[in-house]
């Protein structure tokens, strides 16, 4: 009962940890120690100082597992071209006729496919596809599909760093062993590459100096061409970058020269405001001083016209006067 509990509690972090290893890049941080803090409060401290050591991936580590969580069916195609290639290489270190062209070839493809999903999910996260950049991605690529799923691999989906390919003498433990009708029974143990030795027995049989060296340069070609491929990639996504960048520099000329012509036009538009607002002012003045001076005249007119009126009356009452002292 215990071990099963042990096993789910291991199925469980393992899920967690896969999920964190799917996040975006900047929230891998704060991700990673809020985990471990829960983790740690639920009583899972083993499980929280595993979760704790987790490094952040470079751009180029993080980028890789996002091709392994996102494009898993092309990940796949790469990794199981690297699983023939190694095949194809036992069957000729065993004496068999063996065909080593064509997984190269498989993993050329593999490899020029991912190449451009890196690329792509680069520029979509705002990271910039340098040469430099798909030079490390394509490097890794290529030792994941040499390593595969062998024991102590690196795992696809978890990186926290580049991988380097392994060397010819590396390279020959990783080479699986062939039983009866060519089938692989299995990889051999990976050694560590500083004690490993240069004539290492494979399946029984010394490795042969020519075709150690036949294989040392078909390998080096594969490198080379995936090389290549990343190159020609970091320069289309350079060139790509430079486009945009002169595209986005000639928008900016643009606006700025929009910017200016505008703020020239506001500016008119100020001081045609403040002359308008000036003139309304002096106007308002001028009506209110007209105004104040209407009702003045407006008052005395009145007292004018009273005074007509007055004036009016006496005369009447002057010509009444004299017209009683006539009659008598």
């Amino acid at each position: 009962m215990a071990s099963k509990k042990a096993r789910g509690a291991d199925t469980e972090r393992a899920g967690e940890i896969d999920t964190l290893f799917q996040l975006p890049l900047g929230d891998f941080t704060a991700a990673r120690n809020a985990l471990a803090t829960r983790l740690k409060k639920s009583g899972r401290a083993a499980d929280a100082d595993i979760v704790k050591a987790l490094p952040k991936p470079p751009v180029s580590a993080w980028t890789l597992n996002q091709l392994f969580w996102r494009h898993r069916p092309a990940f796949n195609k790469l990794l199981e071209a690297g699983l023939r290639f190694r095949t194809a290489q036992a069957a000729q270190l065993s004496g068999r006729s063996s065909d080593i062209r064509a997984p190269l070839e498989a993993r050329r493809e593999a490899l020029g496919e991912l190449s451009k999903l890196a690329a792509g999910l680069l520029r979509e996260t705002a990271h910039s596809p340098t040469p430099d950049m798909m030079r490390r991605i394509t490097t890794t690529l290529e030792a994941l599909s040499t390593y595969g799923g062998l024991e102590n691999a690196p795992q696809p989906g978890r990186l926290t760093a580049d991988v380097d390919p392994p060397g010819f003498e590396t390279l020959a433990a990783l080479v699986p062993r062939i039983g009866k009708g060519g089938e692989p029974v299995g990889p051999s143990k990976v050694l560590p590459f500083q004690h490993q030795k240069p004539a290492r027995k494979t399946a029984g049989r010394k490795v042969d100096a020519k075709e150690a060296e036949r294989l040392r340069v078909e390998e080096r070609k594969a490198h080379l061409a995936a090389a290549k491929q990343a190159l020609q990639t970091g320069e289309r996504a350079l060139r790509d970058a430079r486009k945009d960048a002169a595209e986005a520099e000639s928008r900016l000329k643009k606006a700025a020269a929009r910017a200016k012509e505008t703020e020239k036009v506001s500016r008119e538009i100020e001081r045609e405001k403040s002359a308008i607002d000036r003139r309304y002012e002096k106007a308002a003045a001028d009506a209110e001083a007209a105004r104040q001076d209407a009702r003045k005249i407006a008052e005395q007119a009145e007292a004018a016209a009273e005074a007509v009126e007055d004036a009016e009356r006496a005369v009447e009452h002057a010509r009444r006067e004299l017209t009683s002292l006539a009659d008598e």
